[in-house]
């Protein structure tokens, strides 16, 4: 369950998909970043639980 959960992360969860690309463009081996993007998703998950608040996600600045 948690696989599927996160392949459909990544393909419509911007902030996961940005990690799971930026993973990929370093060299990592597909599965390899879906196994962490899953990990990503799990920590969050528990953050949200322990918050007892909705996700946000954190707007990072753009590199200039």
């Amino acid at each position: 369950m948690l696989y599927m959960a996160t392949l459909c992360a990544i393909r419509f969860n911007p902030p996961i998909q940005a990690f799971y690309q930026r993973l990929r463009q370093a060299g990592k081996p597909p599965k390899v970043a879906v196994v962490a993007a899953m990990r990503k998703l799990l920590t969050i998950l528990g953050a949200i639980l322990r918050d007892q608040k909705p996700w946000q996600p954190v707007e990072h600045a753009s590199p200039a």
